[in-house]
C-alpha cells in the first residue's frame, strides 16, 4: 500500500507530510539511490529530519519500512474473518478475505512495484516477505479450523484450503508485479481464487459421526459386553 495513503499521525504539523509517510519516502529514496544493505536507520532519519525514536516509534526494525502497512492489513483481515456468521460459505470467506491483501498492494502499483524489485534484490528482505506470507496463511487457516472443528481431517482440510488460497493470490498477485502494475490486478486474483473454490467448493460436507451435532443411537441387548456396544458403535458410523 502506499505511504501516502497512511493514516497521519497525532501530533504532526499541518501541511507537513505524516511522519510515518515521510520515513517510508526517505528509506525507499535511499534505498534506490544507495542499496538496502547500505543505507542505515540513520541514514533514513537523517534525511526524513527526524530522530531514531520518532523511527522506532512506527517501525522496529529497517526490514518493517519496506512492509508499512502489512500490520494493518493482516488486522484487517482477522477482523473481517471474526465477523463473519455461521451462515458464510467458509471458503468463499477465506477467499474474500485475501482480497484485503490484493487491495493493499493495488491502491498504489508504483510503490508495490518499487518494493517488489527490492525484496527480489535482498535475500533478508525475501525472508521478511515469507514470515508475513506464513501469518495471512495462519489468520486464514485458523478461521477453517474453528469452521471444521468436529470434522474427520478438519485441521488438514483447514491448512491445505488456506495454503491454496494463499497460493493462487500470491501467484495473480505477483504476476501482476512482473507487470509492473499493469493490467487488472483484482480481476487476475479473483480468476486464481476461483481455482480454489472450484476446487474445495463452500467446505466439506458433514458426513456421519463427523458434525459436532451429530446423535448416533445405538441400542444393544442389557449386559452386553462392553467391546460389543463399541463395535455395534463403530458400525452405525461407517468405521466398522
Amino acid at each position: 500500500m502506499s505511504s501516502s495513503n497512511a493514516a497521519p499521525a497525532r501530533g504532526d504539523d499541518a501541511g507537513k507530510p505524516p511522519m510515518r509517510d515521510a520515513l517510508v519516502a526517505a528509506a525507499f529514496r535511499l534505498f534506490l539511490e544507495r542499496g538496502y544493505e547500505r543505507t542505515t536507520v540513520d541514514d533514513i532519519v537523517a534525511l526524513a529530519g527526524v530522530g531514531r525514536r520518532s523511527f522506532f516509534r512506527y517501525f522496529p526494525s529497517k526490514e518493517d519500512v519496506v512492509f508499512p502497512d502489512h500490520e494493518r492489513c493482516l488486522t484487517d483481515m482477522e477482523a473481517f474473518l471474526a465477523a463473519g456468521s455461521g451462515d458464510d460459505q467458509p471458503v468463499r470467506r477465506v477467499c474474500d478475505a485475501a482480497r484485503l491483501v490484493l487491495l493493499m498492494y493495488a491502491e498504489n502499483p508504483a510503490f508495490s512495484v518499487q518494493r517488489y524489485r527490492l525484496t527480489k534484490q535482498v535475500p533478508g528482505l525475501r525472508a521478511y516477505e515469507l514470515s508475513v506470507v506464513w501469518r495471512y496463511e495462519r489468520a486464514l487457516a485458523g478461521y477453517l479450523r474453528a469452521r471444521f472443528c468436529g470434522l474427520r481431517d478438519g485441521v488438514l482440510r483447514a491448512d491445505v484450503i488456506a495454503a491454496a488460497v494463499v497460493a493462487a493470490h500470491n501467484n495473480a498477485l505477483r504476476s501482476w508485479l512482473r507487470s509492473d502494475g499493469k493490467g487488472d490486478a483484482e480481476a487476475a486474483v479473483d480468476h486464481a481464487l476461483e481455482h480454489v473454490r472450484a476446487a474445495f467448493g463452500a467446505g466439506p460436507a458433514v458426513t456421519a459421526g463427523e458434525g459436532p451435532d451429530d446423535v448416533v443411537v445405538v441400542v444393544s441387548r442389557r449386559g452386553a459386553p462392553l467391546w460389543r456396544v463399541v463395535q455395534e458403535l463403530e458400525t452405525a458410523l461407517g468405521r466398522g
